[in-house]
């Protein structure tokens, strides 16, 4: 006697119909996504941009966390993808972890963007990995769109070796003594700025790396993407006038080999900042270091600055 097929309103059914995504009107079908907690690479602008894998994985987990569903919905929508929304971002992480672990521990399938990009690229997801991987769930890694690695790739400035700054501090001397700190660095910087502080930024970055190689990217992927490539000046002068909405990336070139040495501003700035939190023995040895100037000139230079910020003789 052959089986009598199971009806098409069963609860099973209805799920495995509901797995899915849609391209350009062509339905297809996504599995169930294996147990863990899925890292999604999402779109930083052009939603034609996200992977095949990535369509299936958010089609076929139980639940998609973002920072603000209203931007994730709208991926989602593009691919008929019918996944619960819930958020994730750094006012709610502390209590939405234990929930997800608790999904997790049932055997529950999640998935973990960001607005735009690669998760955990400057957003609050290392935590959430560092706890699922504590609790011994699996971890998957779905690699995509990144505007660090968009913005390398479009800058023409080497990429042998690059570091990822993040954001700058937004006070302008914090933002001028990390700059210092950053100089150092033998290799091509990437960072994020808001388009209201570029031109600042972009001043500072002159003043402390001098005549250095740049490319400022906006809006990458997006229909008014723009790229500036010139030298830290000449990019400081433009922007007397930016366009200062969307989304921006700095990339920075290494130093030159004889490009060793602080400028006197740049050191000083320095100081104020390990001064405001370190002895001055201390924030000379941490100068000393970033800076390429001898001891005896730093240390001497200290002291002055510690008379002004502390009102006293400068020793601490």
């Amino acid at each position: 006697m052959r089986a009598k097929p199971a009806p098409i309103n069963t609860p099973e059914a209805q799920d495995t119909a509901s797995r899915g995504f849609s391209i350009d009107a062509h339905r297809l079908p996504a599995p169930k996504a294996a147990p863990g907690l899925h890292l999604v690479a999402t779109p930083i602008g052009n939603l034609g941009d996200i992977t095949l894998r990535a369509l299936q994985t958010l089609a076929g987990v139980d639940v998609i966390f973002c920072e603000d569903t209203r931007i994730t919905r709208r991926l989602t929508e593009r691919y008929a993808i019918a996944s619960q929304l819930k958020q994730y971002h750094e006012h709610n992480a502390e209590a939405a972890r234990p929930k997800i672990l608790e999904a997790l521990a049932a055997g529950g399938s999640v998935a973990l963007v960001s607005d735009a990009g690669t998760p955990l690229i400057s957003d609050p997801g290392f935590k959430l990995v560092r706890e699922v991987c504590a609790a011994g769930h699996a971890v998957h890694a779905l690699p995509g769109p990144s505007s660090v690695l968009a913005a390398l790739s479009v800058a023409a400035l080497p990429t042998d070796r690059f570091f990822f700054a993040g954001f700058l501090p937004a006070k302008s001397a914090a933002r001028r003594a990390r700059l210092a700190e950053l100089a150092r660095i033998d290799a091509t910087l990437v960072m994020f700025e808001s388009g209201n502080r570029m031109q600042a930024t972009l001043t500072d970055l002159a003043e402390i790396m001098g005549e250095r190689e740049a490319a400022v990217c906006r809006e990458l992927t997006k229909l008014h993407e723009e790229v500036r490539r010139a030298p830290l000046a000449e990019l400081a002068r433009q922007a007397d006038a930016p366009e200062t909405r969307g989304e921006f990336v700095l990339v920075i070139a290494p130093p030159a080999a004889d490009a060793n040495v602080l400028a006197s501003d740049a050191l000083d700035d320095l100081l104020r900042e390990q001064l405001a939190a370190h002895s001055v023995k201390d924030a000379v040895a941490h100068a000393v270091a970033l800076s390429g100037r001898p001891r005896r000139e730093v240390y001497a230079r200290a002291l002055e600055l510690a008379k002004d910020l502390r009102g006293g003789d400068g020793e601490g």
